[in-house]
């Protein structure tokens, strides 16, 4: 399409949304930098973003004092892998086991970090944690996944030997790895997995997909330019997932797939187990539509976010939402093996490690992203023109739109 024509289009929808100061320089251009500008304002779903602007804004607006947004102790289903006997765990283990022997099961990685902070420049999931294999923490996901397929496999020959057929084929069993990288590490990830081999998992069960990006905005809602040509971007949040799997097309290849269950976990954690079967296996005893695994937190005042219920739902909330006696309360054990301890209301931390159904995020979730944004004040670099520059302010200028993926757990209908 001539780039007039794709202009006219383009201007047409800025302007209905009351955002055509993005064009501001246009006719200060080159041929390039216009097409830069058209090419980045197509991909950004402007119709949608004062709804989601409007939402985050009603959510910021609400007192947290106030009587109609109370936080309680979870009052949910709950078990223990240190606290419940043996055989029950063994129970929800087998059950997780058979539901992936039946091609059922999906891991869910979010990817999309850099090392920055370890001192690594590049993909979070290339960092060498120091052990003596030298392995990656993408390489010992891949080989957890690898070592899962294997027992399935061994449960899937059980069960046919002690059946009395002459069937000997062997069942293909698929445990497909679905990661969500950013646009900054996307190629570099598929790079890093293709030059490995896929670390031994099947190429065609190795599925990448982007995080998406939503313009950063002015206090008053403006999208902020970084050049004359180009949008000021950010990262939507881990709970971005959600809309990016439905816009790249995940959640209709699990449903190809057969996928029901889903575990997501992300790479910062080098102990998480992937497809966990215990955990599958507890949440499809329980009939849940979403599941969290926790940590107890080390001390009252540890700097994580805990389990807790919000208005009667389900919601993780954040450490700086407790008060100094909501974090000290303590009540006495119920845990057998320690008699006469206390232990605290609010001490399950969350580590980013969920189970979810598919058909709840496809009929639950994804029609009620919209009103899952939070506000984030930033400081955000933006075209100064008297300086013909990209300036970053000492103090906060703009907004950035961001939900997390935990944010879901408020739609549960039962607390589970």
């Amino acid at each position: 399409m001539p780039l007039d024509e794709r202009y006219d289009q383009v201007f047409e929808r800025y302007q209905r949304c009351n955002q055509h100061h993005v064009f501001h320089h246009w006719q200060y251009l080159t041929s390039q930098e216009k097409c830069d500008l058209l090419t980045q304002l197509e991909s950004i779903e402007i119709e949608k973003l004062s709804t989601f602007l409007q939402s985050a804004l009603r959510e910021k607006s609400k007192p947290l004092s106030s009587s109609n947004d109370v936080i309680k102790p979870f009052s949910g289903k709950v078990a223990s892998v240190l606290h419940d006997d043996a055989t029950t765990i063994e129970s929800w283990y087998s059950l997780g086991l058979d539901a992936t022997r039946q091609n059922k099961v999906a891991a869910l990685l979010l990817a999309g970090g850099q090392g920055t902070r370890l001192g690594f420049d590049g993909p979070k999931g290339m960092y060498d944690i120091g052990l003596p294999s030298g392995s990656s923490l993408f390489c010992i996901i891949a080989q957890r996944i690898s070592r899962l397929i294997q027992l399935a496999q061994r449960q899937e020959q059980e069960l046919t030997s002690s059946c009395d057929n002459n069937d000997t084929s062997t069942k293909n069993i698929s445990l497909p790895l679905y990661i969500m990288t950013s646009p900054m590490n996307d190629r570099v990830t598929r790079d890093y997995f293709e030059s490995n081999s896929f670390f031994g998992l099947p190429q065609e069960d190795v599925v990448f997909f982007s995080q998406g990006t939503l313009p950063c905005l002015s206090p008053e809602g403006k999208i902020l330019m970084e050049t004359p040509y180009k949008c000021a971007m950010a990262p939507d949040g881990n709970g971005g997932v959600y809309p990016a799997m439905n816009r790249c097309g995940i959640l209709s290849d699990m449903s190809s797939r057969g996928i029901e269950h889903i575990h997501a976990f992300a790479i910062d954690n080098a102990l998480a187990k992937p497809a966990d079967p215990a955990f599958i296996g507890y949440c499809l005893h329980e009939e849940a539509d979403a599941g969290n695994k926790s940590v107890w937190k080390s001390e009252p005042h540890e700097k994580v976010g805990v389990v807790a219920e919000r208005n009667g739902k389900p919601c993780i909330v954040e450490y700086s939402e407790l008060s100094k006696d909501m974090a000290e309360m303590v009540v006495p054990s119920n845990d057998k093996n320690d008699n006469n301890t206390l232990k605290l209301v609010y001490g399950a931390g969350n580590i980013c490690n969920h189970y979810f159904t598919l058909s709840f995020l496809k009929n639950v979730v994804i029609p009620q992203m919209e009103c899952m944004y939070h506000i984030a004040e930033k400081k955000i670099g933006t075209w100064n023109e008297e300086e013909k520059k990209t300036v970053t302010p000492l103090s906060n200028n703009g907004i950035k739109l961001e939900s997390f993926i935990f944010d879901v757990f408020t739609l549960l209908e039962k607390n589970s």
